[in-house]
């Protein structure tokens, strides 16, 4: 199970991260903004977010308001030390599935997790996308232009779809890092210049070699 986490308490958005990888065997990602669990959660799949309500440049409440509203159908649990009935509430409407009251138990964590994990959330992503005279083909890691293709590898492909997805949008090295090798990859910042280098390859027998920008001294963008 992928899960995004957005709590803004250090020690206990690493406690939960921990607990979650150890007992529960999840892949974790682990912010601490509210801005930054909007990013996050429209960049790439999680089967779950987990929500605090509390937390700096945007609560919980207006983090899932604002994602229900762009269409976010994934799953979302608030976890809060509001525990009020009114306030169970305000959570629910504003678009959270689950409601987790605080202190807990890491097992009643996991086994809410479980629950919200055998519904289905998955969104319908489609088999091609299409920038421009770009098409991209999920399940073949093909890219054609006009009547030229290139295969490229998976984790080329994962990055390349990374890039697409954000448009337009600056994504710094360390996000892309633990977007598509996560955090507890043993790589290093390089290996990212040296898998754009071999994408631009590529989309160069394309004549799209442009497309992946470099913004000096933050990471790369997709303009096409």
């Amino acid at each position: 199970m992928n899960i995004l986490l957005a709590e803004d308490d250090e020690r206990l958005g690493e406690l939960i991260a921990y607990m979650l990888k150890k007992k529960g065997g999840y892949k974790v990602d682990w912010v601490m903004e509210g801005d930054e669990a909007c990013f996050y959660a429209t960049s790439a799949h999680y089967d779950v977010l987990i929500m605090d309500w509390m937390m700096p440049n945007g609560t919980g409440v207006e983090v899932c308001r604002r994602l229900r509203k762009e269409g976010y159908s994934g799953a979302i649990l608030m976890l809060t030390a509001k525990d009020s009935v009114q306030d169970r509430i305000n959570g629910l409407d504003s678009g959270a599935d689950d409601y987790l009251v605080k202190p807990f138990e890491i097992d009643e964590l996991l086994a809410r997790l479980r629950a919200l994990s055998r519904r289905n959330y998955a969104p319908i992503v489609e088999d091609q996308v299409q920038i421009g005279d770009l098409i991209l083909n999920r399940q073949s890691h093909m890219v054609r232009s006009g009547n030229h293709e290139m295969s490229l590898s998976p984790r080329e492909f994962q990055l390349l779809d990374l890039f697409v997805q954000n448009k337009g949008q600056v994504l710094p090295r360390e996000v892309i890092l633990e977007r598509i090798w996560g955090l507890d990859a043993d790589v290093t910042l390089k290996t990212i210049d040296a898998t754009v280098k071999l994408i631009r390859k590529k989309l160069g027998k394309l004549g799209k070699s442009s497309v992946l920008q470099s913004v000096r001294g933050v990471g790369y963008k997709f303009e096409n």
